[in-house]
């Protein structure tokens, strides 16, 4: 019996995914680290919270690559159009989430 024929994967997909969990654990590490040296009421100085700042930018990032290849690339073309404009809406939205969280966490530093 043969197999259903399978789609076949993009190519960008193992590397989105490899990225996204690589910077996933940076930014556990980071916030492990962190914990364990302002656990005693030390302070940290405000360039090191680039650290998670950043896996947390590629976290976000390759989830959205991930989600345009499951969306978008993977659509049909009668419904390309409609899959990109949700999908632009929907990244739009992500990363001004991530903007204003750092923008946040940035300026509760620069106040007290």
């Amino acid at each position: 019996m043969s197999q259903p024929d399978t789609p076949s994967r993009h190519p960008l997909r193992k590397p989105l995914l490899i990225a996204e969990f690589t910077a996933l654990a940076i930014l556990l590490a980071s916030m492990g680290w962190f914990s364990s040296h302002t656990g005693d009421g030390g302070t940290l100085d405000a360039a090191w919270l680039l650290i998670p700042a950043m896996a947390s930018l590629g976290v976000f990032l390759s989830f959205i690559g991930l989600m345009y290849l499951r969306w978008v690339a993977a659509a049909d073309t009668a419904n390309r159009f409609r899959h990109k404009v949700i999908f632009s809406l929907l990244a739009v939205t992500l990363i001004s989430v991530w903007v204003y969280g750092i923008a946040n966490t940035w300026f509760s530093l620069n106040a007290s």
